[in-house]
C-alpha cells in the first residue's frame, strides 16, 4: 500500500476516534462561545461549562451532547485524509533521504500546510456543526428575529440547505473562513511539532519507533493541549461569526468581531469555553494520535 493511502486509511480512524471521544466537550465550548451578552442586569444563560453540561442533558438529555455529531462524522474520512495525507507528502518533500528524520522545525512546516489544506473542509463542516451545537443557547437567549432562533435545524443537511438557499448559496457555507485558517495553520504546526518533540524526549532520540501505547497516548495530549496554546481567540472569532445572524449581523467580520468582543467582555471574552476547549483536547488528540499510530503501524 502506498504511504499515501496509509496515511488516508490511519488518519481516517484516528480522527473517528477524536470526535467518539471530544465531541461532548466540543459541543459545551460552543454553547459557552455563542451565547449572547446578556441584557444588562441578567445573568449569562450558562455560568460555566458545568452548568452548560446541566442545563444541556436536562433539556435535551445524553444525546444533547453529541448534537452536531452528524456533519464532522460525515466528513471525518475526507478531514483526516487531508490532514494526514499533505502532512506525509509534505514530510516527503523536505526529507533528505529517505527514511532519515525530519527536524522539529521541519515538523511545524508539515503541520502549517495540512492545516492551510484542512481548513477549505473544517469551515463548512464547522458552520454546520456550530449552528446545530448554539441553536439551543442562542434561541434561548436571543432575539426573535434571528437566524438561528427563527429556525429549527433539522440536522446537518437542514442546516446546509438553509445556507444554501438563504444566505448567499456556497458562498455562505464558507463564512468564517480567514478565522479557520488562522486557527487551523498555526494551531496544526505546533500541535505536529510538539508531538514530535515529545515522542523525541520520552524516547532519548530520533528513533521513536520504540515507545508503547502511554507514551504515544500521552505525547498526543501534549500535542492537543498546544494546538489551543495562542491560537483559541480565532477559534471564538470564527464560532459566532458563523452563528451571526446574516440577514441582521452583529459583526462585520474578524476584525469587527475580534473588537467587539474584547471591548464588550473584555480579554476573557476571547477565552469563552476554553476550559471545555483543552478538557476535550488532550484525550481526544490522544485518542487520535494513537489509532493513527496503531494503523499506520499495522499497514506497514
Amino acid at each position: 500500500m502506498a504511504d499515501a493511502a496509509k496515511d488516508l486509511a490511519s488518519g481516517t480512524v484516528g480522527g473517528a476516534a477524536q470526535l467518539i471521544v471530544g465531541h461532548p466537550f466540543d459541543t459545551i465550548k460552543v454553547k459557552l462561545q455563542s451565547q449572547p451578552a446578556p441584557s444588562p442586569g441578567q445573568p449569562l444563560r450558562y455560568t460555566g461549562a458545568i452548568d452548560a453540561v446541566k442545563q444541556t442533558v436536562a433539556s435535551e438529555g445524553p444525546k444533547g451532547l453529541y448534537k452536531g455529531m452528524g456533519a464532522p462524522l460525515a466528513t471525518v474520512a475526507a478531514f483526516n485524509a487531508v490532514l494526514f495525507t499533505v502532512r506525509g507528502q509534505m514530510e516527503g518533500l523536505l526529507r533528505s533521504e529517505p527514511g532519515v528524520p525530519l527536524t522539529i522545525s521541519q515538523q511545524f512546516v508539515c503541520g502549517a500546510g495540512a492545516g492551510f489544506a484542512v481548513s477549505f473542509l473544517a469551515c463548512p463542516t464547522e458552520l454546520i456543526k456550530c449552528r446545530l451545537q448554539a441553536q439551543g443557547a442562542v434561541a434561548g437567549a436571543s432575539t426573535p428575529g434571528s437566524v438561528v432562533a427563527a429556525v429549527k435545524y433539522g440536522g446537518p443537511m437542514d442546516v446546509a440547505r438553509h445556507v444554501l438557499r438563504s444566505e448567499g448559496g456556497a458562498r455562505g457555507l464558507f463564512k468564517g473562513l480567514f478565522p479557520t485558517f488562522a486557527r487551523e495553520v498555526p494551531g496544526n504546526a505546533t500541535m505536529f511539532a510538539a508531538y514530535e518533540a515529545f515522542k523525541r524526549f520520552l524516547a532519548g532520540g530520533s528513533d521513536t519507533s520504540s515507545l508503547g501505547q502511554g507514551s504515544l497516548i500521552m505525547a498526543g495530549g501534549v500535542a492537543g493541549a498546544s494546538f489551543w496554546g495562542f491560537v483559541y481567540p480565532t477559534d471564538v472569532v470564527k464560532s459566532v461569526l458563523q452563528v451571526d445572524d446574516y440577514k441582521n449581523p452583529k459583526y462585520s467580520g474578524s476584525m469587527d468581531a475580534f473588537r467587539k468582543i474584547l471591548k464588550a467582555e473584555g480579554v476573557k471574552g476571547l477565552y469563552k469555553g476554553f476550559g471545555p476547549a483543552m478538557a476535550r483536547s488532550v484525550p481526544a488528540n490522544a485518542a487520535c494520535f494513537l489509532a493513527y499510530e496503531m494503523t499506520r503501524s499495522s499497514l506497514g
